[in-house]
């Protein structure tokens, strides 16, 4: 893990790419059912949740999940985390415009050092950002944190990056399968300059050490909601 980019050069990096996370239909074309998993998690949560109130969102870029969310459910309390400034701001700027009657706070920094209220969130939204989790002792923490701060009956929608826990399947579907989406998507270069950010940047975990984890640090229940190939959205509840 000594190679993977530091906080630091992931702020930087996300401070320079805000115009482009903003579209809300293209803005992540790297990864697959971007606008499909946004609007099934929105979808979801106002499905079990028809009385929102308290939204916890970490790494939230630029706001595209909250955005969607606020078009099934109005006047809510959303409390935005990245740390990227540029992504906050951005963020609370879109969202403001339309929770009519609901209010929003940035806070920039790392969800697992910032103090955050415990017992307080009916929600957390953590989409494409637990895969900057290091070793294992780190996606613990992480998660056991994540758990302390969801009311009882709360839940956390996770949408990201996963591994195959199989060598050869995460040949096959990493490598082989979403190497030729990325060539498609411009050319072989182009899928080079995913892979490489990809290496130094992120350390995702298989999606079954990701529910087992989940249900060890106390989330009495989890569910997946949708899988393609190295992405997969699921929810766990408190």
């Amino acid at each position: 893990m000594e190679n993977k980019s530091t906080l630091k050069e992931i702020e930087e990096r996300f401070d320079k790419d805000v115009v482009r996370f903003s579209n809300i239909e293209t803005g992540q074309a790297t990864t697959l059912d971007a606008a499909y998993n946004m609007e099934l998690i929105a979808a979801g949560i106002s499905k079990v949740y028809p009385k929102l109130e308290r939204v916890l969102d970490i790494g939230c870029g630029a706001g595209n999940y909250d955005i969607k969310l606020l078009q099934y459910c109005s006047s809510l309390d959303i409390t935005l985390v990245d740390l990227s400034l540029s992504m906050l701001e951005k963020a609370k700027e879109r969202i403001d415009e339309i929770n009519i009657g609901g209010k929003s706070s940035i806070l920039k920094g790392d969800f697992r050092t910032l103090e955050l209220p415990e017992y307080h969130y009916d929600v957390i939204i953590a989409t494409a950002v637990l895969h900057h989790l290091r070793d294992d002792a780190d996606w613990e923490t992480a998660f056991k944190k994540l758990y302390t701060l969801l009311k009882p009956g709360g839940s956390i929608w996770i949408f990201d990056l996963i591994h195959q826990a199989n060598v050869d399947l995460q040949t096959l579907i990493y490598n082989e399968k979403y190497g030729q989406y990325l060539t498609d998507l411009q050319n072989e270069d182009y899928r080079d300059h995913v892979f490489a950010y990809i290496e130094k940047e992120d350390s995702p975990r298989s999606l079954m050490y990701q529910l087992d984890l989940l249900k060890r640090v106390g989330f009495t229940t989890v569910d997946i909601l949708h899988k393609n190939l190295c992405f997969a959205s699921f929810v766990a509840f408190r």
